[in-house]
């Protein structure tokens, strides 16, 4: 048998492929967390940087504090359930290696909380703090199906802390004001061909007169469907900042526009990764011992890792009206600056480069519509849509990252339980376009062609409660 011709960097390309910081389809495009506010999730988040109706729309503007007329208090928590099946159409196995299968659902049951204070000082000033989650996600495949080399894990997740001050220059606007300090924590798993290094380093062993030429189909077939275990684990904290403008254009119009910065990180940590231990006819023992100790030492060992990744930076523009004493409606647009995720390079602390993955994110926009209807003086009822585009391009998807557009369905409720209580819940569907991947992450022959099409949908359960003191 006669081996593909795999070149030395095959092997780096491998370990790549599970190093790519991105996360499985995530209810926001990207791998965004819309879900900040209980109450806002019934309207499909469509009150955006006009929205006032409690603590919790200081995430989408910090100057919606202005209408905190004392002290409160909202907490949230959201159980979103992502479904993410991949359907073969094509896919090809790495050399030497079984196709496997088509991971099951990637998706599961996720808990996002957030919580915000409001505090006002005077009839000028207004303090607020908010704890929250605005990017992540974790999505886990089957350990042994197609994709593996190219992903099995991906986890996200960040803690934002923001406090924030609102200050009304006039009766009838407002200017909020924030600082971020956020944390990230990352961790991906996959799958590296081990029979594929070892193929690689036995042509080259060969072709340096180190092993018999012959030998070389032997081994191969002797080794065939070992897998190394890679996993990456990081982790960083940095700053950003946002602010916001209020206005009521009249007592029944609200507009507000706010601003998110990038954030940047430095995200350091490590890469383990755990290979086999061939088992071979006794006569290829002392050649494949030398092949696999070459690979461990030089091509697939565990060391310390940094990357650099920018989290983009978000624009809001909205526009609450409440028609009469029944009906509000609402509107927003966002555009999220995802081009500046360009690429993942992560880099050992040795200064190798153990990869560059393309990302070539595209900025994106997301469009919803809402309206409230007021029962009465104890039940309010929500509803709104969203389209909401993906930044990822097709050429560049990934298993890690197979996002598509995708459109939600709202609906929400609110009780006033006392004058001081108010409990809300809400509950959405987002359904995804199906998108399409063809995949090699650079060699089919050492990560295999993952060639088919994604089904993804999300539901999203949120209960708020907010106190007003």
């Amino acid at each position: 048998m006669t081996p593909p011709i795999f070149r030395p960097r095959r092997i780096a390309v491998s370990v790549a492929a599970v190093c790519a910081l991105g996360v499985g389809q995530a209810h926001g495009a990207g791998f965004a967390l819309q879900e900040n506010s209980g109450s806002g999730l019934g309207n499909a988040f469509a009150a955006g940087a006009a929205g006032t109706e409690d603590a919790s729309s200081m995430w989408a503007n910090p100057a919606s504090l202005s209408k905190r007329m004392s002290m409160e208090a909202a907490a949230a928590m959201h159980l979103i359930t992502p479904s993410i099946k991949f359907r073969d159409d094509g896919s090809l196995p790495a050399f030497n290696q079984p196709l496997g299968g088509t991971g099951g659902d990637a998706g599961g049951l996720n808990f996002v909380p957030n919580m915000y204070i409001a505090v006002p000082i005077n009839r000028q000033w207004t303090f607020g703090l908010g704890v929250n989650a605005p990017f992540g996600l974790v999505t886990e495949y089957d350990g042994d199906w197609i994709g593996r080399y190219q992903g099995v894990k991906s986890s996200i997740k960040t803690i934002n802390v923001n406090p924030s001050v609102s200050f009304k220059p006039a009766n009838n606007v407002a200017i909020g004001l924030g600082v971020n300090f956020q944390r990230i924590d990352a961790e991906f798993t996959g799958k590296v061909s081990y029979s594929g290094a070892i193929a690689t380093a036995a042509q080259a062993a060969a072709a340096g007169g180190q092993i018999p030429a012959e030998a070389v189909p032997s081994v191969i077939a002797a080794t065939s469907g070992l897998d190394s275990s890679a996993k990456i684990e990081g982790d960083d904290t940095a700053w950003g900042w946002n602010v916001g403008v209020l206005v009521d254009v009249t007592p029944a119009t609200q507009v507000g526009v706010a601003y998110r910065s990038e954030i940047k990180y430095k995200v350091t940590g490590n890469a383990n990764i755990d290979n086999p231990t061939p088992v071979v006819p006794a006569p290829l023992a002392p050649i494949v011992g030398a092949l696999t100790g070459a690979i461990n030492g030089t091509a697939l060992y565990s060391s310390g890792i940094t990357a650099d990744v920018k989290l983009p930076a978000i624009v809001n523009a909205s526009v609450f009206h409440r028609v009469n004493d029944r009906w509000d409606v609402m509107a927003d647009v966002q555009w999220t600056g995802w081009s500046s995720i360009k690429e993942l390079k992560f880099v050992r602390t040795d200064g190798a480069v153990l990869s560059n993955t393309p990302e070539n994110f595209d900025d994106a926009w997301r469009v919803s519509v809402g309206a409230n209807y007021r029962h009465n003086d104890r039940w309010m009822f929500r509803g709104g849509v969203a389209f909401d585009q993906s930044p990822v391009n097709r050429a560049d998807r990934t298993p890690r990252l197979p996002d598509e557009d995708r459109v939600w369905v709202s609906f929400g409720a609110q009780y006033k339980y006392s004058k001081n209580l108010k409990l809300d819940a809400g509950f959405t569907y987002i359904d995804s376009k199906d998108s399409s991947i063809e995949q090699n992450a650079g060699s089919t022959a050492a990560n295999a062609l993952i060639k088919g099409n994604y089904e993804a949908y999300t539901t999203i359960f949120s209960v708020q409660g907010t106190y007003t003191f």
